[in-house]
């Protein structure tokens, strides 16, 4: 995993949980993807997106790159925001989805919202977990904010939790979950199945904000 910050541009504004596409020129190939932001609205001299570097030419286009290269990024995109508008959240992340979790996250500490937030990240490995220690931080900060890590191909090693995000995990780490509106974000299929689970336990699609992450 790497993230990547450009200057924030002079009138670029953003809401928490949006994204932007970013595109590089490399021997005359001009490569375009989207990224969620993983830096929050509050930071007003960078944006920030997060990549796990997979060995694909965009992603060896991205680490290549030094300070002082420039970067064609267009946006702000998308509808799953959050700018302290409910009172209770749970935010649901698989793998890289966790960017625009921690841009949420990051804005609503530092505003020093009372917004009630419970993010669950479900990963592979220990190695796959990111924003471990900046979560940290940010509890100490923000009394308001939970954090819950569940890996699927944990090591021996690991004492936490092992299971998928299902409706059992739910149920027990959330018990308050029909008070809150959910964020849903990670790879197609682990959305949809978010999305099967919360209509399960009768959360209506108004009160779920989803986004896919197609191509990372």
């Amino acid at each position: 995993m790497k993230s990547f910050r450009f200057r924030r541009p002079d009138g670029f504004v953003y809401k928490a949980g949006q994204y932007i596409t970013v595109a590089l020129n490399a021997n005359g190939k001009k490569m375009s993807k989207a990224f969620s932001l993983s830096s929050s609205p509050t930071e007003k001299d960078h944006i920030e997106f997060t990549k796990k570097l997979t060995g694909h030419e965009f992603s060896n286009m991205l680490d290549y790159m030094e300070t002082g290269d420039v970067a064609d990024i267009k946006g702000p995109f998308g509808k799953m925001t959050f700018e302290g508008e409910y009172e209770k959240i749970a935010l649901l992340s698989g793998g890289i989805g966790i960017t625009p979790m921690i841009s949420i996250c990051k804005c609503c500490t530092d505003m020093k919202l009372s917004t009630d937030i419970m993010l669950i990240c479900s990963d592979k490995t220990e190695q796959d977990m990111i924003f471990v220690e900046e979560l940290e931080e940010m509890k100490v900060k923000n009394p308001g904010l939970k954090v819950f890590n569940t890996l699927t191909r944990a090591s021996e090693e690991w004492t936490g939790c092992r299971e998928r995000i299902c409706e059992n995990l739910l149920l027990r780490e959330v018990p308050d979950y029909a008070e809150r509106v959910f964020y849903v974000c990670g790879p197609p299929p682990m959305v949809d199945s978010m999305m099967e689970m919360l209509h399960n336990i009768q959360i209506s699609d108004s009160k779920i904000n989803k986004e896919s992450l197609i191509g990372y």
